[in-house]
């Protein structure tokens, strides 16, 4: 059975459309119970830029797990600042059911091998919770949703790990058990040097994440062979990224191709 991967249109309401794409990749069947808590991985380099997952977006997310007791939304620290004071970027979500967690400061922990090297983990990271990967559609070959993995590492020294990165994000997701849902937010396409968006409307969202990179990959622009966290997850047997053997949903990739691609030129243009 080929892994599907939805590409849907924004029209203002991020729960309708977020709703459509859960539908469309066969819904959250076995994930939203009240027995099991869920933890949103959110990707947040600083809080004073843009380049995060939207508000609206995460809303929509929280709400659609309407049977969890418990929703997490996570982040660890950087050496830009604390996980919890990046996630005030978040604040008016939060709630009794839906709390801001820093994965840096956890008391449960697992002490696990990634790349070869011993480091905890927290607790909540691991299964039975399920835990939802979101980040920005970017056109970097680092990729966005797996690459959102490194912040699940508890130290705000990260820079030592990028030299095996690949083998370390895959060690981790084998590890944790994976990601449950991917949810690749395309309010914006970020491109060039990384300050530079494009509004596209755009939400690409599976149950393999992998897939769901790989999809987004093509959409900024990459080469899905090309780009090497994606390819060790491949190599591992961890999700499908030839597109092949990835049944697409909604809006067809090659009606949406020409934007994405007019933007991404427009981007090379721009002054940076």
């Amino acid at each position: 059975m080929p892994s599907k991967v939805a590409v849907v249109e924004v029209n203002g309401d991020y729960l309708k459309a977020l709703s459509e794409a859960i539908r469309q990749v066969n819904g959250l069947e076995g994930l939203n119970t009240p027995e099991r808590s869920v933890v949103v991985k959110l990707g947040v380099f600083s809080h004073k830029a843009d380049n995060h997952a939207s508000v609206g977006l995460v809303k929509a997310i929280t709400d659609s797990f309407d049977r969890a007791s418990n929703i997490s939304l996570a982040e660890s620290d950087n050496y830009r600042g604390k996980a919890l004071e990046r996630l005030q970027i978040w604040k008016e979500l939060f709630t009794e059911r839906i709390k801001p967690i820093s994965l840096s400061d956890e008391a449960c922990h697992r002490k696990v091998t990634l790349a070869g090297q011993e480091m905890n983990l927290s607790e909540t990271l691991f299964k039975p919770n399920v835990l939802v990967s979101t980040h920005i559609l970017r056109s970097f070959e680092s990729g966005s949703i797996l690459k959102n993995l490194f912040g699940c590492i508890p130290t705000a020294k990260k820079a030592k790990y990028h030299k095996v990165l690949p083998s370390l994000l895959a060690d981790l997701y084998e590890a944790v058990g994976g990601i449950d849902l991917a949810v690749l937010d395309g309010t914006f396409l970020w491109s060039g040097a990384g300050d530079f968006r494009t509004r596209m409307n755009t939400l690409v969202v599976g149950r393999d994440a992998v897939a769901v990179e790989a999809v987004g990959g093509i959409l900024a622009g990459l080469e899905p062979e090309k780009m090497p966290v994606l390819q060790e997850f491949v190599k591992r047997g961890l999700g499908e990224g030839d597109l092949c053997s990835i049944e697409i949903t909604g809006a067809s990739l090659e009606t949406l191709k020409p934007r994405f691609q007019q933007a991404l030129k427009h981007s090379l243009n721009a002054p940076h």
